[in-house]
């Protein structure tokens, strides 16, 4: 299996670039997991294809400003420094630009030496160990320094930071949102549980093993970076009731399918656990966790599209994401959505 096999050719102007003003009014490509056949509509129709009883599982990790910018001490030279996960306390795994300058005990300055970063491990790939140094509370001296950490497909700056936020986040530590879960309002959250739609919790802090690219070219020597999860007793409860009583679990994302897919590898059936997963889905893998898949549309030859490929397979991936690039969707973070049902779909004439 090769990663040129998850290529394709995507339109520049198709990567949007900013959210749209209602986050559910986004595009809904809506394929079958066995089939061919797709409908279209908008993200708040998505209540149309959910039932009582479905159990639907999202990812409530926030994002934090991980992006700081600053200068190395003794040369003054700029350096940008993105966080990635906290290993032990203060001290952080992180992506340097530009790495070469960077060895063990270089000091980088932020916000004139309110932090300071100190070199303690040179990783390969441009990974850096540093210990954070600060007076205070961590996260509010980020906050005050840091900047969201945007793809770098995403040129125009991002005018309310909130929107890079799911409207369900609360537990800080990721690099970059959970995009899947962006098209949720409030209001429709609200609606989905009023409708008898069980919303279960987890949290997967979104690292470089999401976002790092596939530089092999044979799909299965690729290795993943682990990423922090933790997923509650209730939540395990609810899951191995849903699967007890055969009702649907439809994972929100990719990050909360490969949570779910390595937890009840790990242990048989669903248990509560706090720890690291570097699970990697790829055609090929069966998947013992999940019935439906919400998502968005991903990078070529990215583990997403290995993993959505997975899911459904390669071939009615690649023909939805014809359909559309065809139909001028929007793609990656900002873009519009995807449901992978596992239920057939009434053959539609698209009715976006």
């Amino acid at each position: 299996m090769k990663t040129s096999d998850f290529d394709y050719q995507l339109p520049e102007e198709l990567i949007a670039q900013s959210p749209l003003p209602d986050r559910s009014s986004s595009r809904l490509l809506v394929c079958e997991r066995n089939g061919f056949n797709t409908q279209h509509r908008h993200f708040y129709d998505i209540v149309e294809y959910l039932h009582p009883g479905d159990v639907l599982v999202i990812n409530d990790t926030q994002v934090i400003p991980a992006r700081l910018i600053g200068t190395k001490q003794k040369t003054n030279a700029a350096m940008e420094v993105l966080l990635l996960r906290e290993t032990t306390k203060d001290i952080w795994e992180t992506l340097v630009k530009p790495a070469r300058r960077i060895r063990t005990g270089d000091v980088v300055s932020f916000g004139d030496g309110l932090l300071l970063a100190e070199c303690v491990e040179v990783k390969e790939e441009g990974l850096r160990l540093f210990k954070m140094i600060y007076q205070g509370i961590f996260l509010e001296v980020l906050d005050r320094l840091g900047e969201m950490p945007l793809p770098p497909y995403i040129h125009e700056k991002l005018g309310d930071k909130n929107r890079y936020q799911t409207v369900y986040s609360k537990t800080p530590g990721s690099a970059a949102a959970p995009t899947a879960g962006l098209h949720f309002t409030t209001h429709l959250m609200d609606q989905i549980r009023q409708m008898g739609v069980i919303i279960v919790p987890l949290t997967l802090h979104v690292g470089l093993g999401t976002f790092r690219p596939v530089n092999v070219e044979d799909v299965t020597t690729h290795q993943m970076h682990s990423e922090f999860y933790e997923l509650s007793k209730a939540s395990a409860e609810l899951l191995n009731l849903a699967k007890a009583e055969h009702r649907r679990i439809i994972a929100v994302g990719t990050t909360s399918t490969r949570t779910l897919e390595s937890n009840i590898r790990t242990y048989g059936q669903f248990h509560e656990h706090q720890g690291f997963t570097n699970i990697f889905i790829y055609p090929g893998i069966e998947f013992l966790a999940i019935d439906a898949l919400i998502t968005n549309f991903h990078l070529p030859k990215s583990t997403l599209v290995m993993l959505v490929s997975a899911f459904a397979s390669k071939e009615i991936i690649m023909h939805a994401y014809e359909e559309a690039i065809r139909l001028q969707y929007r793609f990656f973070s900002f873009g519009d959505s995807m449901f992978i049902n596992n239920e057939t779909l009434k053959h539609s004439e698209g009715n976006f």
